[in-house]
């Protein structure tokens, strides 16, 4: 009765009746199953999902889970202790000499800084109008037409929440700074009355006539935070050299020492720089053109008496006419001619031409009060370090198709080509330029080697001059330096160098972040590696697991 409810087994297999009976009664007791192996059977078939590698997965689990929280609890802390992100908008306007330029920066302040992106479609906004203000010197009022349509621009860029809070500076250059000074602010009252009733935020003292020595400055400031060296070593700097169309600024760090009319400090962060700085007034390429062109005009026998002669104009390709010139377009000008024209023979002479561009560079050079005077009578030291030549160097290099690290001897014999070149020639090549552009590449290029070469004294192969209009993406103009020279300045920053990414962390805090997490991971291994490893057999002469432990591997 006890047995009733057994398990019913087949019979057991046949014996061979030749055997003894012993020997049938063992092989019969050994295939003869019980319960106890039936039951060891049932404990056996579990072995598909055993308690071990369960137990194992769980772990890795719980540990994954435990570093992933840590790590995000930390980054939590983290960005809650920091200031959250501002986004600003700044306006800044470039009154130039040929055209007015207006700049939309949106930038970014967290409690590390200001955060720039030039290279970025956000960042940055740009859009320019002719003529520049200085045309407006005989109708003064009406400048400020000129700003209504930069400031339409602005509008479209910013959202309007953001008017109130938006900046809006007027920063007139070499155009307004060759006018006199009552016409100049007469011009600058009139974008005034514009800029009031902008919705920005405006006061009157942020339109002015910004000096020479404060634009090479800024031209000075974004090419070296361009180049990633604005903060770092003063010897590591660059120096700017820029061509515009009514001046030239020349601005380098020097370890000489300078007079302090053309000395200018600077600091960023912990480190000063002592700079020279200086605007060649008059010496832009436009200004300076004209002014050669007067000179030979000065040539004539009696300049009072003549109506219509033929004089010789080595700057301009053979072929070239043009009737000439209206005086008093150039204030302070090498000599007066009052309503007089005249026409210029174009001669095609390089040599000449740039022969004449020295005698205007070098003019004034008796009245030198310093050691040395390259250009004129105007303090300049021996140029130190590397330099970026920009603007019209820039642009006249580019129509050349040279390289931006060409040597000045390449410049010269592309220029004397298109010099010699027949007009009708170069008017048939380049078919898209109106003929006041193209044919003042012939002047240029002899100025560049007058000016770089002749006067400043760099070598033909010197290799330290770049040719540029941007580095790394970011447009090397001034206004984009004093922007950031602005905005460093009014924040007070302690760090030595704005930051080009919203994303950029404070470095010591994430090195903690990851040294913790590996303290963590290390604290898991050893963990793991101190604890017993076992092994799980089943025993199947007792029915059971055994778990036994087992030596490690080193």
């Amino acid at each position: 009765m006890r047995r009733s409810n057994a398990r019913k087994v087949d019979s057991p297999p046949e014996i061979d009746n030749n055997n003894n009976n012993n020997n049938s009664s063992m092989k019969a007791a050994k295939f003869r199953p019980n319960s106890s192996s039936l039951r060891s059977t049932n404990l056996f078939s579990r072995t598909n999902h055993p308690k071990p590698q369960s137990q194992v997965t769980k772990s890795n689990i719980f540990v994954i889970g435990f570093v992933t929280l840590a790590f995000v609890t930390s980054c939590y802390f983290y960005l809650s202790s920091r200031t959250p992100v501002e986004k600003r908008c700044r306006i800044v306007i470039d009154g130039g000499s040929t055209g007015s330029r207006i700049h939309v920066f949106e930038y970014y302040v967290t409690d590390g800084g200001p955060v720039f992106d030039f290279s970025g479609e956000s960042g940055l906004g740009s859009m320019r109008v002719s003529p520049g203000l200085s045309a407006f010197a005989e109708d003064p009022d009406r400048a400020g037409e000129s700003v209504v349509e930069l400031l339409e621009f602005a509008r479209k860029r910013i959202v309007k929440e953001d008017w109130g809070k938006t900046e809006v500076r007027l920063m007139a250059t070499a155009g307004l700074r060759m006018l006199d000074l009552s016409v100049q602010e007469r011009i600058l009252e009139a974008c005034r009355k514009v800029l009031r009733s902008s919705g920005f935020v405006f006061r009157d003292d942020w339109a002015s006539v910004i000096s020479g020595s404060d634009e090479g400055v800024h031209a000075w400031v974004v090419a070296n935070y361009a180049l990633g060296s604005l903060g770092g070593d003063p010897h590591e700097t660059t120096g700017i050299i820029e061509l515009g169309g009514a001046s030239a600024q020349l601005t380098f760090f020097s370890s000489e020492p300078i007079p302090p009319e053309f000395s200018r400090t600077v600091k960023f962060g912990n480190v000063s720089y002592s700079l020279y700085s200086h605007s060649l007034l008059e010496y832009g390429q436009n200004v300076a053109f004209d002014l050669v062109r007067r000179s030979n005009l000065a040539k004539a026998p009696n300049p009072e008496s003549f109506s219509s002669k033929i004089l010789l104009d080595p700057c301009s390709p053979k072929g070239y006419t043009h009737n000439l010139i209206k005086g008093n377009t150039t204030p302070n000008s090498l000599i007066k001619i009052d309503e007089q024209s005249s026409i210029l023979h174009a001669s095609g002479n390089f040599s000449e031409c740039r022969s004449a561009s020295l005698t205007l560079l070098q003019k004034g050079k008796e009245e030198c009060a310093y050691n040395q005077c390259y250009i004129g009578s105007t303090f300049i030291p021996k140029l130190q370090g590397k330099f970026l030549a920009t603007e019209n160097f820039f642009h006249t290099s580019k129509f050349f198709g040279l390289s931006p690290k060409t040597f000045l001897s390449e410049l010269m014999v592309a220029g004397k080509q298109f010099c010699e070149e027949d007009w009708s020639k170069l008017k048939s090549k380049y078919p898209k330029l109106n003929d006041e552009d193209l044919h003042r590449y012939c002047f240029s290029s002899a100025y560049i080697i007058a000016l770089l070469h002749d006067s400043l004294g760099i070598a033909f192969d010197d290799k330290r001059i770049l040719y540029a209009n941007q580095v790394n993406n970011i447009p090397l103009d001034w206004a984009l330096g004093a922007f950031i020279f602005q905005v460093m300045s009014e924040l007070d920053v302690g760090q030595s160098y704005p930051r080009k990414s919203i994303f950029a962390m404070d470095y010591s805090i994430l090195s903690g972040l990851i040294f913790a997490i590996l303290l963590l991971l290390v604290a898991y291994y050893v963990s793991k590696w101190r604890k017993p490893s076992v092994k799980t057999i089943f025993d199947l002469e007792k029915g059971k697991y055994i778990v036994t432990r087992v030596g490690r591997q080193s």
